[in-house]
């Protein structure tokens, strides 16, 4: 398949004859054969925005932003942008050089890329980012374990956030000298419902397959660990339960004995932030 210019009304084509529409919220699907993989449902990303816009993740989101901003990137792909949460913040960061929520300065103008593997999750990262004065988003539905239907060295920074990575493909679309912003969960996340029975395991070598993984075309350049104990309603629990791929596999709900207030849970959260830089052949 060759580039892919506009040929009609929300028509995209290349000159091979492959047609792909781009609907009417704003982003193409460049799916091709059997879809084996399901995304996120609508059930998990109402449960996302819940936890997140709760502000329970925000020392992780700013903690990316600033990751984002240093590099004073004019073009960001989110690969796995879920409900854009991360990506919201980053574009902010890097187009005021504030924190997200703060007043609006705006230095520079970034173009981002919203790619996810579920079209309800990249309509409604598209959605938000329509408020954003600074920064414009597109969005792309598409599988990470596919060829990227992007061009190569076409993002400045690429995003992946509790998402899939395809070594091989970050590297032909990212410029060279880019930044891959990665996080993964640390293996003490969400200790108490994994032992609980209320959440899946984390692999205990994640950072290290991770690095591994990479290795042939990154050099791993930052790593920043971030941990929290939450004090969570039953609502706030049955939420970050829903909102990850313990959804698919756990059917209860119940937290379990409260160790906090009343009706309340303590949950670690724990995240590592890993910044790697890409090859510059």
């Amino acid at each position: 398949m060759g580039d892919l210019v506009p040929a009609g009304d929300r028509v995209l084509a290349c000159s091979t004859g492959h047609r792909f529409d781009t609907n009417r919220r704003g982003f193409a699907s460049l799916m091709v054969g059997s879809r084996k993989l399901i995304g996120d449902s609508a059930g998990m990303l109402d449960a996302r925005d819940a936890f997140l816009e709760r502000g329970w993740y925000t020392e992780l989101r700013d903690a990316l932003s600033a990751l984002v901003a240093a590099e004073s990137p004019h073009r960001v792909i989110d690969i796995g942008c879920g409900t854009g949460y991360y990506l919201r913040g980053a574009l902010h960061a890097a187009s005021t050089g504030r924190s997200p929520g703060s007043p609006p300065s705006p230095t520079t103008r970034v173009a981002a890329l919203a790619m996810d593997l579920s079209a309800a999750a990249v309509a409604r990262t598209v959605r938000a980012g329509l408020t954003d004065p600074h920064s414009t988003t597109d969005g792309l539905v598409a599988d990470v374990w596919s060829p990227l239907p992007i061009r190569d060295g076409a993002a400045d920074v690429a995003v992946n956030v509790f998402a899939p990575r395809n070594p091989a493909e970050f590297h032909r679309i990212l410029a060279p000298g880019a930044l891959l912003a990665v996080v993964v969960p640390h293996p003490s996340h969400l200790q108490e419902l994994r032992a609980a029975g209320l959440a899946l395991d984390v692999h205990g070598n994640k950072t290290d397959d991770l690095v591994a993984s990479l290795a042939p075309g990154f050099h791993l350049e930052s790593t920043a660990d971030l941990s929290k104990v939450l004090v969570l309603s039953p609502d706030d629990v049955a939420a970050l339960i829903g909102m990850g791929p313990s959804s698919h596999h756990i059917s209860s709900t119940d937290p379990g004995d409260p160790t906090g207030p009343p009706g309340s849970t303590e949950v670690t959260v724990a995240f590592r932030l890993l910044g790697f830089r890409r090859s510059l052949d």
